[in-house]
């Protein structure tokens, strides 16, 4: 190995024989710590996208393109109860390709395909089914291409043609969706799914369609007049002109000092109106005429007289001869027929009423009679229909706001005691990390320096202990027993000088019998002026 990888294995080895227990329990922590998380990244990233190689499958066509990826070593999963299937994005493509060449899916909605296999056998019966049964898979592909709907039927009930109006019927409808998800259709899409299947049927009308959803839940029901009908007008209208209203107050009154109230009646029958109207035009010729003329001339004679009063006939009255003459005529004109078919659908507003409360504090600075034309104007209010305003001033209740004050302030309080908690929790951690990190470094420092202090027997301790002794017995003092120094534990050689062992041993001396050190320096010192 080269020099610098054995001297860096060297030195953690030293570092590590070192360690407590503890620390070496906490050592063996961190680096399995480590390596899970490495080990963890790794297979994350590792680990391939999956996505959607079909959807909404039925259970038989699920199973044979489940064995066909089994057959091809694909990985996949499966969700939506076994519906979708899953498989890598890098096999995404191909495995479409050889489901496609197998047949799969196989159980599809079939559409205008199932005319296709119809022979020259057939019967009637069977063409008007089998036509029928296409058109509802072609109309229920169609429904499942709209965005939130993963699965759609469509069931026709189409009657017999037949020529005694008194017996005809009008074909009905059935749409049964399943959306993905918790997500759900919204009233403009079941109205599209209600107009749209209405309109692909000859003589069904928006009406005779029914909508139902995997809950259970009725989204348009039969008889109605579209989705929603005439509440959903109501709503509508009552939503949009009531937010007019608001937003015209709120600027002249300010946000939260006036309130608005709408309730529209509206006409929930339809009905169509058919007039006739005539017009004679000026100056136009007639288109034809023609007169008849009559003249009648009598005679004279002798005639029974003349009534007189009462009726009476005036005896020896002559008659005397005369003549009358008369004239017909006849003439057509030209006339302009105008014939006008007017179709009222649901929803056409009869009468409105309109209630403003506006706040006292606001409505000082404001003219009433001002502010109420305003709010006639804004909602378009018709007196001559019977439509209905009214503007009253009085002052608002503050508890609500009071309440969503004080709660505000609680939410708000009680954020600041979470963070608080959370700041001295992260600094009572970091205050133990760095107590932590202060006793290993001192633990660190007292083995060093005990390392330091102990000497390393290579044969220069007895020298030193000899020469102590000789100094003793040539001065004169009684001899004193230097305290044995310990012997090191197994530990690398180091190099000390002569002075270092000298200053070990008068340590050890002074540590052992300070007085008699004392003198020994002293005899030393004075061995040394005099040499």
């Amino acid at each position: 190995m080269p020099p610098v990888i054995t001297k860096f294995m060297g030195r953690a080895s030293g570092t590590l024989k070192g360690f407590s227990i503890a620390q070496r329990t906490l050592a063996v922590i961190g680096v399995a710590v480590l390596v899970l998380g490495s080990v963890a990244l790794v297979s994350w990233m590792s680990k391939p996208t999956y996505s959607p190689l079909f959807s909404g499958v039925a259970a038989a066509d699920a199973s044979a393109i489940v064995a066909q990826l089994k057959t091809d070593n694909v990985p996949y999963q499966l969700t939506n109860g076994g519906s979708t299937i899953l498989v890598p994005d890098a096999n995404v493509y191909e495995e479409r390709l050889k489901s496609a060449s197998a047949g799969l899916p196989a159980a599809t909605t079939g559409g205008y395909s199932l005319l296709d296999t119809m022979g020259v056998t057939s019967s009637e019966f069977q063409q008007n089914v089998t036509y029928k049964r296409a058109m509802e898979g072609e109309l229920a592909k169609t429904i499942m291409a709209m965005k939130g709907v993963q699965n759609a039927s469509v069931k026709l009930a189409i009657p017999e043609k037949t020529v005694f109006t008194s017996t005809k019927t009008d074909p009905t409808a059935s749409v049964f969706v399943e959306t993905g998800g918790s997500t759900s259709l919204s009233s403009d899409q079941v109205e599209a799914v209600v107009h749209l299947v209405s309109s692909a049927v000859d003589g069904l009308t928006p009406a005779n369609v029914s909508v139902v959803d995997a809950k259970g839940t009725v989204l348009s029901a039969a008889g109605s007049a579209g989705a929603g009908g005439a509440d959903k007008q109501r709503t509508e209208y009552e939503k949009r002109v009531g937010a007019a209203v608001q937003t015209m107050l709120d600027r002249v009154v300010g946000p939260g000092n006036s309130t608005v109230s709408l309730t529209a009646a509206m006409d929930e029958s339809s009905s169509e109106v058919l007039k006739e109207s005539f017009n004679s035009p000026q100056g136009a010729p007639a288109l034809n005429e023609s007169s008849e003329s009559n003249k009648t001339t009598s005679g004279t004679g002798a005639g029974a007289g003349i009534l007189g009063p009462d009726n009476i006939a005036v005896p020896n009255g002559t008659a005397t001869g005369g003549s009358s003459e008369s004239t017909n005529v006849t003439k057509n004109n030209a006339v302009d027929k105008t014939t006008a078919n007017t179709s009222i659908p649901a929803g056409t507003l009869q009468k409105q009423s309109l209630a403003v409360a506006v706040d006292t504090d606001a409505a000082n600075k404001v003219d009433a009679a001002t502010l109420t034309d305003m709010v006639v104007a804004a909602a378009g209010i018709d007196r001559a229909r019977g439509d209905v305003v009214t503007l009253k001033v009085m002052p608002f209740s503050t508890a609500a706001a009071d309440q969503a004050k004080s709660a505000l302030d609680a939410a708000k309080s009680e954020a600041n005691a979470a963070a608080t908690a959370k700041t001295w929790q992260t600094i009572l951690y970091v205050a133990l990390g760095v107590l932590l990190l202060l006793l290993i470094l001192v633990l660190y420092a007292r083995k060093n320096r005990r390392q330091v202090r102990e000497l390393v027997d290579l044969g220069e301790r007895n020298d030193a202990q000899r020469q102590l002794d000789t100094m003793s017995m040539t001065t004169g003092l009684e001899t004193a027993t230097l305290p044995s120094i310990p012997q090191p534990a197994s530990l690398p050689a180091v190099e000390n000088s002569d002075t270092d062992t000298k200053r070990a041993s008068i340590n050890a001396l002074a540590l052992a019998d300070p007085a008699k050190a004392a003198v020994l320096m002293r005899t030393l010192m004075d061995d040394g002026g005099k040499s």
